[in-house]
């Protein structure tokens, strides 16, 4: 059995066109043998792509100019929280810019964009719509909370955009379907959250009737620092953490939440955990209790440990 030639050194540990190689003098039959693979057509690949980033870099050599990955796309490759339904969808969205036909080819969803209204950026090696347009592409396929998750990713912890931009960006696509919930979207899109839990823990507690909380606020007692909380009410000292699954797998973020809460109960405050079930099945309980305390909170009735420490 003789030794397979080796691809030119270009081609190599990367994703490529056929038409490329067979320019650069590659053969059929070496494009043909079993150590490559096909992600898409017209492709070849030293290994099968799995995530996002890996499928859109496989398929970046077929993009013209005037195309980029957009939508549920270009927000998983920037990093923004996305629903377990878009996750599961391999597909790649890509939208070209112009009046050029939509990209058509399997295992891609291809759309169309007037020239102007969605820019173009590169991350990750790949093009992709700006962010700001991308989080406008996502009012198709989002529910109004999952926008408002996209969005304070975006604009919090990701850094990406600023509120005003993502404004801007609605403004200038006014006509296009999904408006509305981009609208109320931005009415409801804040800069401090750092979880999708967060973002939902805060819109269970302002749609039902309680003030807006902070975010990620630091407790300070006296001068000195206590701990940052997830959200609070801190003229009613009461603190709301949200408790993921890595809290609970994780010994370590297990040991320092433990910590957290007593710090807090030292110095006087009311700490509620919040976890998936309180914002879910278990709503209108969780957001009682927090009413509860804040009343109580700022009636000036307390936690009275720190005073008799003292």
């Amino acid at each position: 059995m003789t030794a397979r030639r080796r691809l030119p050194l270009v081609l190599r540990d990367a994703s490529f066109r056929v038409r490329d190689a067979l320019h650069r003098g590659v053969s059929r039959g070496r494009l043909d043998a079993r150590d490559l693979v096909r992600p898409f057509h017209g492709i070849r690949s030293a290994a099968t792509p799995q995530t996002v980033d890996e499928r859109a870099r496989a398929l970046a050599p077929r993009l013209r100019h005037d195309q980029v990955f957009s939508h549920v796309t270009a927000a998983a490759i920037l990093g923004v929280p996305l629903p377990r339904r878009v996750e599961r969808d391999p597909r790649l969205h890509v939208t070209t810019i112009g009046a050029d036909q939509a990209l058509r080819v399997r295992g891609a969803i291809g759309h169309r964009a007037k020239y102007g209204t969605v820019r173009m950026t590169m991350t990750r090696g790949v093009p992709i719509s700006d962010p700001a347009d991308t989080f406008v592409s996502l009012g198709t396929m989002l529910t109004l909370d999952e926008l408002i998750v996209a969005g304070d990713a975006l604009v919090g912890t990701l850094g990406w955009v600023t509120l005003d931009e993502l404004m801007a960006a609605v403004r200038r696509r006014r006509r296009i379907r999904g408006i509305v919930k981009l609208r109320l979207a931005l009415e409801e899109i804040r800069g401090g959250s750092r979880s999708p839990g967060e973002t939902r823990t805060r819109l269970a507690l302002v749609r039902r009737g309680l003030p807006e909380p902070a975010l990620n606020h630091d407790v300070v007692v006296d001068g000195r620092w206590i701990a940052c909380v997830d959200l609070a009410y801190p003229e009613a000292r009461v603190a709301i953490e949200y408790e993921s699954d890595l809290h609970r797998t994780d010994p370590a973020a297990f040991k320092k939440d433990l910590t957290r809460g007593e710090h807090l109960k030292d110095v006087d405050w009311w700490l509620v955990r919040a976890t998936a079930d309180d914002i879910g099945p278990g709503l209108e309980r969780f957001v009682w209790r927090v009413r509860r305390l804040v009343d109580t909170g700022l009636r000036g009735s307390h936690d009275t440990r720190f005073a008799t420490l003292q």
